[in-house]
């Protein structure tokens, strides 16, 4: 079993259940990964998929193994047909089925690099992994999706939805930094899954991928997009769309998520998957408003994480 987009988990509604009734005893399962190891490698930074992540393995009685690719190890090559005569020493084809030798679970962490568009968008380094590795592997998050977090964003509002079927709008923020659609394209994959109102809202020229964005209902004026709605997703992402993909169009701080705006919602709760630049994303009296779900949201990953990981272990011991 891998794990790297919403179909890999099937039913949500089902997995959503199963991960609300491990919250209850997050321990019950640690003989599960008893002598099994956990592989996790960081090709970017981490701080709550680092931490949540290795804690859910442990809760599972799994051995962990983090390396960041960055510091410590050698520097890797990812392209066939390069010579060798730079800074990299070792080949990414040579260092994947080593990293399989010493482990029986691997997530991989690896960011869109903004440098070619169907490298991000055919998540050539992922793909690797699941290809050479010779072990289940699952996402951290990827160039084009971070599911462990959609999955938690998802148990977050079941948690705290008061209508059976929430509106809930996605919208763009305002950022220094070209930042990946990851976050918001596997939101709106993992919300239309589970058949949720959905509005995507963004200035012109940040459209996603339609094949994420799915049955959601765009709309490009963020007040109008507000009104009526029970939970406030807040992301940054550069753009889409050629000739201007991974660049920033607009820093347009009237999209700054504040108190004006919320009042338009259906005294909506506010959702961002940090780490969140206060006062440009949101402003501090609606981040540290009651209405705020960004410390559950953040918990909720350790519970998302070993559900996963739960699965992928019972795939381990059963027979082929």
């Amino acid at each position: 079993m891998n794990f790297t987009r919403v179909e890999d988990i099937g039913d949500v509604r089902q997995a959503v259940k199963e991960a609300l009734e491990l919250k209850k005893n997050r321990f019950q399962y640690q003989e599960v990964g008893r002598n099994k190891t956990a592989l996790l490698i960081f090709f970017n930074n981490s701080l709550r998929t680092r931490l949540s992540t290795q804690k859910a393995a442990t809760n599972l009685g799994m051995n962990v193994i983090v390396l960041d690719v960055n510091q410590g190890a050698w520097r890797l090559e990812t392209e066939r047909g390069v010579v060798m005569d730079g800074d990299k020493s070792e080949h990414l084809l040579e260092a994947i089925p080593v990293m399989g030798c010493y482990c029986d679970i691997i997530g991989v962490r690896s960011f869109a690099r903004f440098e070619n568009k169907e490298d991000d968008y055919s998540e050539k380094i992922l793909q690797q992994f699941i290809r050479y590795s010779g072990r289940p592997v699952f996402s951290m998050e990827a160039a084009t999706r971070h599911p462990l977090q959609s999955f938690a964003d998802l148990i977050t509002i079941e948690e705290y939805k008061r209508t059976e079927r929430p509106k809930i709008v996605l919208t763009w923020t305002p950022h220094p930094r070209a930042l990946p659609q990851a976050v918001p394209n596997s939101f709106a994959e993992w919300i239309n899954a589970a058949g949720y109102e959905l509005v995507i809202t963004h200035p012109e020229g940040y459209e996603l991928d339609p094949q994420f964005v799915g049955t959601a209902r765009v709309e490009h004026n963020q007040r109008k997009a507000f009104e009526g709605a029970d939970f406030i997703y807040a992301k940054n992402w550069a753009a889409y769309k050629d000739p201007h993909y991974g660049e920033v169009l607009s820093t347009d701080r009237s999209w700054t998520v504040d108190t004006e705006k919320m009042a338009l919602t259906n005294q909506a709760f506010f959702m961002h998957c940090l780490p969140v630049r206060r006062n440009l994303i949101v402003t501090d009296e609606v981040i540290e408003s009651p209405q705020s779900l960004v410390i559950p949201q953040a918990a909720n990953r350790e519970i998302s994480a070993q559900t996963v990981l739960r699965r992928m272990l019972d795939s381990l011991h059963s027979p082929a």
